[in-house]
Order: structure tokens, then C-alpha cells, then sequence
């Protein structure tokens, strides 16, 4: 099975702080760094570092800024299928406090320009029993259309609704829907995440994760509610962690892990990733990931 990755790539700026800013307030920062991030290259690495099969279909611009995320990410990525548009790459800021809390400003013109049914061979390249992986950064019609391709071409669709569009996404061609507390909340008005996800099936998702950051991650399908906990650790840096999560997730499923089992290696994965500074850089590497799968088969003996 491939996962096929449907996302933004971009070049992420992060300051760190004592606090985030007010209004109006200058701060400097305690440190800053710089590297190649977006939901879509975050999730199609964390993936291709359980070992699946990955392929990431993504936007970039036609400019050194390009040419470089190219090159960063062909060292995590083996298929890397980036579509060159005439604008500027796509970047964001991210500020991030002494808590681990952020904040981030993404500016997405290529992202929202791209169209991959129309500007790239994805339709042509996927086969039946592959698995779609989609995020919130592309335009919301464009995503709609990508899930209801797949899904009629017989693949497992799987949407990150990151960051969520203005209207409610149609879910009816999502085999699998990840999603944070907050973002559920928005969508269905609930503030219990047991509810908020039994929504979110009635709208057609087949079966839904909400994360609940420090508090775990609930599981909803057809035939079970499952919470799995969270380890306890202290938060350094918690952008990037729901990348984490879902491209771990997704690479797990696709090598026939079970629902369960995905969920709770994936749940561990992104407290390593809060546990640490960065966003791909505090990712679990492929080693570390190795170690966990083997710990989970020692749990399930």
C-alpha cells in the first residue's frame, strides 16, 4: 500500500519565548530557528518513518526557497513529487512560549493555488487499496474533490482538517477523520469529545479521532469508543505534534496495524515530539519509531 500525501510543504520560522505577545507588544525572542515544515511534509515524514510506502504530492515555488525544501526533504521522503508554480513558497512563524503553547501565521499562496486532479499525474499514479492523506491547507473545494476521487477509486481516505476552513468539510468521503478538541468543538458545537465525535460520524465520517493533547486521544468507530491516554511529559514545543500523530498514524495502517495499536504508538510518537524543540526536527526518528513498534508487540503478548 502507498500513502499518498496531499499537502502544503513550506519553510518554517520559529521564535521562542517567555510568553506570547499582546497586541501591539514587541518581545524578543529567546532563541529562533529555521527548516522545512507544513502539515502536508510533516505528516508524508513522520509516515515514511514508520517505513510505509509514502508519495507527497505538494506545491512550491519556482525559486531558491523551493529548491531548497526540495532538497531537505528528499533526504525523509523517497517520492517526492513537487509541482513548481510562479509564486513565492509558502512560509510560516511560528511563537512558541516557555509552556510549549504556539502560535502560527502561515501564508499559503501555493497551497491555495494548487489543484493536484488538475496539475499533477496523482489520479493516475494511485491504485485501489492505496490511501489518501489530506490536511485543511489546500483550497476546501479542491480537498472535497481529491477525497471523493480516491474514495471512488477504492482508497483509504484519511483527512486532517488543519487549520479548518471557514464552512463545515463534507465528510462523506472520509474513511478516517483526525481531529483536535478544538477543531471538533468549532465544527459540531460540543464541548464533550465523545459527543463532538459522535456528530462528526452521523456527518459520514466512517470513524473519527479526536487528539485531546495531555489528556490522549479517543477513538470512535462503527463498533467501538476507545480512549487511549497520554504519557506524562513535560511540554517543550507542542507545534507539529498532530502531525506527528496523524502521519504516524497513517503509516502504521498502512502496514496493517490495528486501529488500536496505530493509535497508541502514534499517541506515544507525539509526546516524544512535545518533548522537544522543532517541529520535523522533534519528531521520533525511523530507529526510535522501530523501538516503540516492538515495545507495543512486547504489550499485546
Amino acid at each position: 500500500m502507498t500513502i499518498h500525501v496531499v499537502g502544503n510543504v513550506c519553510v518554517d520560522t520559529s521564535f521562542r519565548l517567555e510568553r506570547l505577545p499582546q497586541p501591539g507588544e514587541t518581545l524578543n525572542a529567546t532563541a529562533a530557528g529555521e527548516g522545512v515544515g507544513g502539515k502536508g511534509a510533516n505528516q508524508a515524514a513522520a509516515a515514511a518513518r514508520t517505513g510505509a510506502c509514502v508519495t507527497l504530492w505538494a506545491p512550491v515555488g519556482r525559486d531558491a526557497t523551493g529548491d531548497r525544501m526540495e532538497s531537505l526533504l528528499s533526504t525523509e521522503i523517497s517520492d517526492l513529487r513537487l509541482s513548481r508554480l510562479d509564486l513565492s513558497s509558502d512560509r510560516s512563524v511560528i511563537l512558541i512560549d516557555r509552556h510549549g503553547e504556539n502560535v502560527i501565521i502561515t501564508a499559503a499562496g501555493c497551497a491555495e493555488a494548487f489543484n493536484p486532479l488538475t496539475m499533477c499525474p496523482l489520479a493516475s499514479t494511485w491504485s485501489a487499496g492505496d490511501m489518501l492523506l489530506m490536511q485543511g491547507n489546500l483550497g476546501a473545494d479542491v480537498t472535497v474533490q481529491c477525497l471523493e476521487a480516491a474514495r471512488g477509486a477504492g482508497l483509504f481516505t484519511v483527512l486532517n482538517p488543519s487549520p479548518l476552513a471557514s464552512d463545515a468539510p463534507d465528510l462523506s468521503a472520509v474513511s478516517l477523520l483526525i481531529i483536535n478538541r478544538p477543531e471538533a468543538e468549532a465544527l459540531t458545537g460540543e464541548t464533550s469529545a465523545d459527543r463532538a465525535a459522535d456528530r462528526l460520524r452521523a456527518r459520514g465520517a466512517a470513524t473519527v479521532i479526536v487528539t485531546l493533547g495531555s489528556e490522549g486521544v479517543l477513538v470512535l468507530d462503527a463498533s467501538s469508543r476507545l480512549h487511549i491516554p497520554a504519557e506524562k511529559r513535560e511540554a517543550v514545543d507542542a507545534s507539529g505534534a498532530g502531525d506527528c500523530f496523524a502521519g504516524t498514524l497513517a503509516g502504521l495502517l498502512a502496514q496493517r496495524a490495528t486501529l488500536a495499536d496505530a493509535a497508541r504508538l502514534a499517541t506515544r510518537a507525539a509526546g516524544i515530539a512535545v518533548g522537544r524543540a522543532g517541529t520535523l526536527a522533534s519528531f521520533p526518528t525511523s530507529a526510535e519509531l522501530a523501538a516503540l513498534t516492538k515495545t507495543l508487540k512486547l504489550e499485546n503478548v
